[in-house]
């Protein structure tokens, strides 16, 4: 039922039910009350109104719900009888009389097969509408047919034309209002998704709709949509919300299906919450199996249903174009001034609708007062809008990630590598394919030649301590981007499929910011594909191509770091755009890293760096020295010097378990 409806439609719904009440009173009247009591109560009934309110459109509650549920007159009656012990005053005595008894002043089914003619012992039957969805409630008594009836709440309020939801289903079922636009691409699969339900009347089990993806929100609004165009009301439910034990489920699943009817509502299972399982639990999946209502499904991943037709939609986010307009129609006033950046911020970041606004609204809750004083206060205001653009997207694409990775914030910069010019070459390419992408992408149309290979990913290979979390670092501060080192430890998973399922659920929240991915001595997850001896391989075999393949396509730049890469498949290998060395420093370069360890504001004193670089050790292991050290110094109130190092030098070796030389430590003291 509309809850839109005019006023003059409610109170002819008052008067229409009131009415039939009335002649369901008279009925019991001539059958229990003596006749000049009945005489008595008939003048009362008000039984001259105009009938003419049959006929007016759209159809009376209690006439809607007789025909959704299928009452037979009989029933109808039985469900009149309970409301009218409800709506009015004079029941109660014409029940007492009845039993006889002025304390059993309610209905019964005894009493309904007493008084109609139309009467049939079907209408009692559990499988029957009155008790199968709970029309009418027999309470404890002695036997069925003498046990007190009442009409829920829900139920009556719905007859009296008062728009509600159960107060059972209030606190699991939320109306999901529809949203005031879509982007064209999903307002055109919210039409795609009501042609799919329209289509299926008839009288015939509608099919299942499944909404894929990871656009959560997307997905919602374009549910609300579809359903609002056929006059459906959209409740959603998160699956793990939805009832365990099979009587509870079993009475949440009558329970909601009568809603449906009373409401004219959908359910949407959002099952986006429930970390990518392949397939639904057991209790989820007889919840679909049986549900005959209009039923949609949110999830990651593609869920079979054995006994009932289920049609699948993708849905993304907005095209890029859509994006730029969302952008465009967020910063409203200040587009001129940043209209140049917009193409910058789609190609990095991908964002939803309401993603784009709340950045921009972020952007211009931390804007510092305009100045107007001149043309270079006013480039610099410029300026700082798209900066402030451009963190509010990184800070409004964090949350999904956080807590699957490490968040590093990078501030290491290009001056604190200290790398042969070869590997910084190679570098400085990496961060000019991430930042040119989208020109070269989408501008210059090489990703209409083919889809594979747009990936950037790049293989970090050398000992530890020579740089390669360091350079991490660089790019991702050099970028603007935010970095994520993938905890391999939560990732690798002896269970069959586990694996796969966590990096897909780390490459799907990484997606929307495209943020810089970490994945520390890869070899331990990307290594060599071993030959197919049993299940086991042969699904770490599937893993490995997975992948390969989300590698491929992964927006942003994904960076592994190993200390063996003769251990990383070769297949893999291919895959690759990048691969940087990082050689074990010579002496020159561990001199100028002893030069660069120390910040300026270190107090030091006397340090050769001549003799420091004899020590054969790599950067990370320099640097722990050298903050070794200063610990020392600060504690004895001196200044940094070489027998500082020196203690801080043997504490580390001995921590490698390497022995200290003569040579490199000769003149240090």
């Amino acid at each position: 039922m509309s809850m839109n409806l005019p006023d003059t439609w409610h109170t002819a719904n008052q008067r229409y039910l009131m009415r039939a009440i009335g002649e369901i009173r008279s009925a019991l009247e001539k059958s229990f009350v003596p006749t000049e009591a009945a005489a008595e109560l008939t003048e009362e009934s008000g039984a001259g109104e105009s009938a003419h309110e049959t006929a007016s459109s759209p159809p009376f509650a209690l006439d809607a719900l007789c025909t959704a549920f299928d009452l037979s007159s009989f029933e109808r009656k039985i469900l009149l009888m309970c409301a009218g012990a409800e709506l009015d005053s004079r029941f109660a005595s014409i029940y007492g009389a009845a039993h006889g008894d002025p304390r059993r002043s309610y209905p019964t089914f005894g009493l309904a097969l007493a008084a109609f003619a139309d009467s049939h012992w079907t209408a009692l039957s559990p499988a029957r509408p009155l008790r199968l969805w709970s029309l009418v409630e027999v309470l404890n008594g002695d036997g069925l047919t003498t046990s007190a009836l009442r009409v829920p709440e829900r139920v009556l309020q719905y007859l009296a034309g008062v728009p509600c939801i159960d107060e059972r289903l209030r606190a699991l079922a939320k109306p999901l209002p529809v949203p005031d636009e879509l982007v064209p691409s999903h307002r055109r699969l919210a039409e795609e998704v009501a042609a799919v339900w329209s289509q299926a009347g008839n009288g015939r089990v509608i099919p299942i709709i499944e909404l894929l993806g990871s656009e959560a929100a997307g997905k919602r609004a374009l549910a609300a949509t579809a359903c609002a165009f056929l006059g459906l009301q959209l409740h959603c439910i998160p699956a793990w919300a939805v009832p365990r034990s099979a009587p509870d489920l079993d009475g949440f699943l009558r329970l909601w299906e009568r809603e449906a009817v009373l409401s004219s509502s959908a359910l949407l299972l959002d099952c986006d919450d429930t970390n990518g399982e392949a397939s639904p639990a057991s209790d989820l999946s007889w919840l679909m199996e049986q549900t005959r209502g209009p039923l949609l499904i949110a999830t990651r991943n593609s869920w079979r249903c054995a006994h009932r037709a289920m049609v699948m939609f993708e849905v993304s986010k907005p095209t890029v174009s859509e994006q730029g307009e969302i952008w465009r129609n967020a910063l409203e006033t200040q587009i001129a001034s940043v209209n140049g950046e917009i193409g910058t911020l789609v190609s990095q970041f991908n964002l939803s609708s309401d993603t784009i606004r709340l950045a921009s609204r972020q952007a211009f809750a931390a804007r510092p007062e305009d100045s107007s004083s001149g043309t270079s206060e006013q480039s610099s205001s410029q300026e700082g809008l798209a900066n402030r653009l451009w963190d509010a997207c990184r800070t409004q694409a964090r949350p999904r990630l956080e807590g699957l990775a490490q968040r590093i914030e990078p501030v290491s910069e290009w001056d604190d590598l200290v790398l042969p010019e070869q590997q910084k070459e190679i570098l400085n390419n990496v961060a000019i394919h991430v930042r040119q992408r989208s020109k070269v992408y989408q501008t210059w149309g090489f990703s209409s030649k083919s889809l594979r290979g747009l990936g950037i990913s790049a293989l970090f290979a050398g000992p530890s301590g020579t740089g390669k979390t360091m350079a991490a670092e660089v790019l991702a501060n050099d970028l603007r981007l935010d970095l994520y080192r993938i905890d391999l430890s939560q990732i690798v998973s002896k269970y069959i499929g586990e694996t796969e399922k966590n990096l897909r659920s780390v490459f799907d929240a990484a997606e929307e910011g495209a943020a810089v991915l970490l994945f520390d001595e890869a070899d331990a997850l990307f290594g060599k594909r071993s030959e197919v001896k049993d299940s086991h391989d042969r699904y770490a075999n599937i893993e490995v191509s997975y992948l390969l393949q989300r590698m491929e396509a992964y927006r942003g730049l994904a960076i592994l770091t190993t200390n063996r890469k003769s251990a990383i498949d070769q297949a893999f290998m291919r895959r690759i755009r990048f691969v940087v060395e990082f050689p074990y420093p010579e002496a020159t370069q561990r001199a100028e890293i002893w030069r660069r360890v120390f910040p300026p504001r270190t107090p030091t004193e006397n340090l050769r760096i001549d003799r420091l670089a004899r020590l054969n050790a790599a950067g990370g292991h320099i640097r722990n020295i050298a903050m070794g050290a200063a610990f020392l110094a600060a504690d004895a109130g001196e200044p940094v010097r070489m027998s500082h190092l020196l203690t801080a030098a043997r504490s580390e070796f001995n921590k490698l378990e390497k022995p200290l030389t003569d040579a490199e430590i000769a003149g240090w003291v």
